[in-house]
């Protein structure tokens, strides 16, 4: 909308003057000395309240008040109206009717005026007139609406929120951001299915085809009460996704609308909404779409345009004049390459010559210092290698002496110690043949079959050669071997004796006392 002229703010006009307060009070105190000491039914209470209201109050006025809260039902629409103080809080309130045999009338006529249709949140010029029923309570019937009075109150909301971003130093901030110098990535904010995102989208989308720009896009609702909120989640939604993709800011924000009633605009004067534009660290360039109307969006941006079609033609010509820009750079750069190319070349030419020049007579001088050194180093190397052929003569010489006298003394070592592991190796082999010897013996002494022809038996009992009583029980079935047989016996008895016997790891003999032949 156009940016308000609060001289055309309306005061609030009344048809006839209200009875004087202290003559009603001297009215109502008479009624109650007359009633004071009536019971009345409430209906009859209430209907009597209808009468005094009716009759005080039986002219219109109009009345400034708030749109709380807006319905419609059967052609009827039902308001909720409010006074507000200076801090904001509700110090009066009543309900509203207009009736549907005025509605279309009224209504029209303030769209007409206001270029707006009524809505939550508009202050309004009121002409009505006061209403009682017993059962339904206090309202108003609306008659009228001066649209004049709500374009004052919005114009003196604008100026409000224009002087306040003034003093908070946010007019300037967005502007004073510097224009992007590449578009890469932008983010578009704008109603879903608007007719100016169509145009808009039309040229954007033969840019990313040509990966010229990205276009993000994000959508919000442009008109009603709820718009600034869903715009401000929308911004800052935008950039939460852009920045968790991209890790970085994006290079432009665009709010467009295109198309809309010019009323609607108004919806788009919050300070919440300017001052997130404001602050946000990107240029936002904004296009509602109507040339002569201002919102407070195109007070704060970066740029601002009059159409969504006009900022991508802006786009584009930002993009155009950064490749013209880069063509013609890249020409300058040609050309001084060129031009150092050539210079590089003459002074490579000249200094060329120049080493060739020099390098003759460095080479001539070179060749003369080679051959006096190779002359000096032949004679310095014969002489080396006679002193070293001396040398080494004499060395081998001496580690040949030193060779065979160590050879000497190692071979009596080893003739000496030869002589001790050979006397050593004699006294061991006695030795163990006397130990064989005497283990013989032992073993041809305690031969089973010796022992056997000597009068001893073996006793076994389940395989195993008994040494002890212990090893068998009275029943226990036993196999004694003897010199000429075997012999199978069950126990009968037991009888352990005091004597005690060697013990040795070949089978055990005994006699065959108390042991009863099976």
């Amino acid at each position: 909308m156009r940016k308000p002229n609060l001289s055309r703010l309306s005061e609030a006009k009344v048809q006839h003057d209200a009875p004087d307060m202290s003559t009603l009070e001297g009215e109502l105190s008479a009624m109650d000395h007359a009633l004071e000491d009536t019971v009345l039914r409430l209906s009859d209470y209430l209907s009597a309240v209808d009468m005094v209201i009716s009759q005080t109050f039986d002219h219109r006025v109009w009345v400034k008040a708030e749109i709380r809260n807006l319905s419609s039902k059967g052609g009827h629409y039902y308001f909720e109206l409010a006074e507000k103080d200076d801090a904001g809080k509700v110090v009066a309130s009543c309900r509203g009717t207009l009736w549907r045999s005025l509605a279309p009338r009224v209504l029209q006529k303030f769209e007409r005026g206001a270029g707006m249709t009524l809505a939550r949140d508009l202050t309004v010029l009121l002409k009505v007139s006061a209403r009682f029923h017993p059962q339904y309570g206090f309202s108003l019937n609306i008659e009228d609406i001066d649209p004049s009075y709500t374009l004052g109150d919005l114009a003196q909301q604008y100026a409000a929120i224009f002087e306040r971003l003034s003093g908070e130093g946010l007019l300037e901030r967005n502007k004073a951001l510097p224009a992007p110098f590449d578009i890469e990535h932008v983010l578009v904010i704008a109603p879903e299915k608007a007719a100016g995102l169509g145009d808009f989208r039309a040229d954007a989308d033969r840019l990313m085809r040509h990966g010229a720009c990205q276009f993000h896009y994000h959508h919000a609702t442009f008109q009603g009460n709820h718009a600034p909120a869903e715009i401000r989640q929308a911004i800052v939604s935008a950039q939460q996704q852009f920045a968790t993709t991209y890790e970085r800011a994006p290079d432009l924000l665009v709010i467009i609308r295109g198309g809309g009633a010019v009323g609607d605009l108004a919806y788009l004067n919050d300070y919440e909404l300017a001052a997130l534009v404001a602050e946000l660290p990107m240029p936002v360039w904004v296009g509602i779409g109507h040339e002569r109307d201002r919102v407070m969006l195109d007070e704060v941006a970066h740029t601002s345009f009059d159409t969504p079609s006009k900022v991508i033609a802006a786009i584009i010509t930002h993009l155009s004049t950064l490749i013209n820009q880069t063509v013609q750079y890249q020409a300058r750069i040609w050309q001084a390459a060129q031009q150092q190319l050539s210079s590089a070349r003459q002074h490579t030419t000249s200094t060329l010559a120049n080493i060739q020049a020099n390098t003759k007579g460095a080479l001539t001088a070179a060749k003369k210092d080679c051959q006096y050194a190779w002359q000096t180093t032949e004679h310095s190397a014969r002489q080396q290698l006679k002193r070293a052929r001396t040398a080494s003569s004499n060395h081998y010489q001496s580690i040949h002496d030193q060779s065979q006298q160590q050879l000497r003394r190692t071979r009596q070592h080893v003739h000496d110690t030869q002589q001790r592991i050979s006397g050593y190796a004699y006294q061991q082999l006695a030795s163990a043949h006397a130990s064989s010897r005497h283990l013989r013996d032992i073993i041809m002494v305690q031969q089973p079959t010796r022992l056997l022809q000597q009068g001893y038996a073996l006793v076994q009992s389940e395989a195993r050669y008994i040494s002890s009583i212990d090893a068998v029980s009275t029943g226990d079935t036993i196999s004694i071997t003897v010199k000429n047989g075997r012999i199978d016996a069950r126990v009968t008895a037991t009888e352990a004796t005091s004597e005690t016997t060697e013990q040795v790891t070949h089978p055990t003999f005994t006699n065959t006392q108390n042991i009863t032949q099976c």
